[in-house]
């Protein structure tokens, strides 16, 4: 199978759907002959050997830098030079075109554009809804919602199949029509730490090596809930004295702001944003931690750090929205109403029940350990590919009944 993947992030970044790529890469090369799976990607990222993948980038302009999370005025400048790009790809392919387009959130619909033009099936990696992030995050766009949701129902029937990462998108995907839809969930980052790599992280904030950590991992955008979190912390503090706020994670202008808002407000002394870090330190920094934290207010996605929280058994609170239930239950993690008041009784209720903590950790590892592991991810995603290499076989982009596989 001559793949191509069009992945439109930085890549490799160490955040979540980069490394989400990644890993789908990984697994797709070692099934593959060596220059079997072409990669199209943004300008921006570290690079990766990865044998068997060849990678081309977007041109670097100089004004589209710091591409982040999330959907952008920059990420769009970005897109646009990616669909340039991909067409000079494959119009460089003619004479031995790709079997399949593995097309990675937005890009889809440049997949479906090459499916019209060059009659190449594709596989939509469904991350969220599209349709749903444009209009939560610029609200103005709202009265367009029913519009990208007809977009997104057309890019769904029209693929050969849909890869969602959770069940409320799995849903989504059903209900737009999908043919075949395989959950593809994503896995824990956990694993041991270079030596020497981390030293103390209560020496590093200055806190007392007795005190009480409440961790954050992840990026500062809104949908993140970090705003509530400080609000609750501001709770917390002020009901016990030794506990400490750190959020790990952000870059840029996000993370000079909430450096801002913390030094100004007493209530934030003990809260400190520490920047990010490298993925193979987390499970190290997660080890230090008492309680981690999940305040996300917005989506329909369930982020990639739930799965390395279960595995760490630490206990967890989260918020209540469906983005966490659909994975996390009251057995395996703290889950509170997305407001202050009730973020801060429960770190609260984990803080002042250690047995309680205990057996959502020990409930929660079990489970990631179960589910979430990067075997599991394998043998799921080289279960899609040996179907769809069985479908395209015989009959190029013929269409099968609709099927769903989540198991």
């Amino acid at each position: 199978m001559k793949l191509l993947f069009l992945a439109p992030q930085p890549f490799f970044q160490e955040r979540g759907t980069p490394i989400a790529v990644r890993l789908a890469l990984q697994v797709l090369t070692e099934r593959s002959t060596p220059d079997q799976i072409h990669l199209v990607t943004y300008h921006e990222g570290s690079p990766v050997d990865i044998e068997g993948l060849e990678i081309t980038r977007i041109p670097a302009l100089p004004f589209l830098k710091n591409i982040g999370a999330g959907i952008s005025v920059k990420k769009l400048g970005c897109d646009l030079l990616f669909l340039i790009t991909t067409l000079k790809v494959v119009w460089r392919h003619r004479r031995t075109p790709y079997t399949l387009v593995h097309a990675v959130e937005e890009s889809v619909f440049i997949a479906l554009l090459l499916k019209l033009l060059f009659g190449i099936p594709y596989v939509y990696d469904m991350d969220s809804s599209l349709a749903m992030q444009v209009t939560e995050k610029w609200w103005p766009l709202k009265f367009l919602r029913p519009l990208l949701l007809k977009a997104e129902q057309y890019a769904v029937r029209s693929s050969i199949a849909v890869v969602p990462v959770c069940d409320t998108l799995a849903a989504i995907a059903d209900s737009h029509g999908s043919k075949h839809t395989h959950i593809l969930r994503d896995i824990s980052l956990l694993e041991p730490s270079p030596p020497g790599g981390v030293g103390s992280l209560r020496e590093e904030i200055g806190a007392s090596p007795t005190a009480e950590i409440v961790l954050y991992a992840g990026n500062l955008e809104r949908y993140q809930g970090v705003d509530l979190l400080l609000e609750a912390f501001a709770q917390v503090a002020a009901q016990r004295e030794n506990t400490h706020l750190v959020v790990m994670g952000g870059a840029g202008e996000a993370l000079a702001r909430y450096r801002k808002v913390a030094s100004s407000d007493p209530r934030l002394a003990r809260a400190h944003f520490i920047g990010q870090r490298p993925v193979q330190h987390l499970s190290a920094y997660i080890a230090q931690a008492d309680v981690l934290a999940a305040p996300r207010i917005l989506g329909n996605n369930t982020p990639m750090k739930i799965y390395s929280y279960l595995h760490s058994g630490k206990p967890m609170i989260a918020t209540d929205i469906e983005s966490h239930t659909q994975v996390l239950t009251p057995s395996i993690a703290h889950l509170a109403p997305s407001t202050p008041d009730a973020f801060a009784e429960g770190i609260l209720a984990v803080l002042g029940d250690k047995e309680y903590g205990k057996r959502l950790g020990e409930a929660a590892r079990t489970t990631a350990e179960a589910n979430y592991t990067y075997d599991v991810f394998r043998h799921r995603l080289n279960h899609l590919y040996d179907h769809l290499s069985h479908q395209l076989r015989p009959c190029g982009s013929c269409v099968q009944e609709p099927t769903r596989i989540t198991k």
